[in-house]
């Protein structure tokens, strides 16, 4: 689970259940072409407790080349790390 925003109470078996379905799509292609990262690795990196596009970069390498994968890496954190809140 991500370190940051940890008062979720309800366990949660696969991190994009409850995820726009957006990322749930092509986890199997790069999303940093530069470095040939996969959407999964990087998503995998944000749930094993990456919360910065830095941190990210130093367990993935993505974001390291050109960056322009830099605002997708930021929105999977945004969607990952901060649950929606609950009505």
């Amino acid at each position: 689970m991500c370190k940051k925003k940890q008062e979720l109470t309800i366990p949660v078996t696969n991190p994009l259940d409850k995820r726009p379905p957006i990322l749930k799509k092509n986890l199997d292609r790069n999303l940093c072409v530069c470095n040939e990262v996969l959407k999964m690795d990087i998503i995998n990196a944000i749930v094993n407790g990456a919360t910065t596009v830095e941190e990210v970069k130093e367990q993935t390498y993505a974001t390291d080349g050109n960056g322009c994968c830099t605002q997708q890496v930021e929105r999977l954190i945004e969607c990952l790390c901060w649950p929606e809140t609950q009505e």
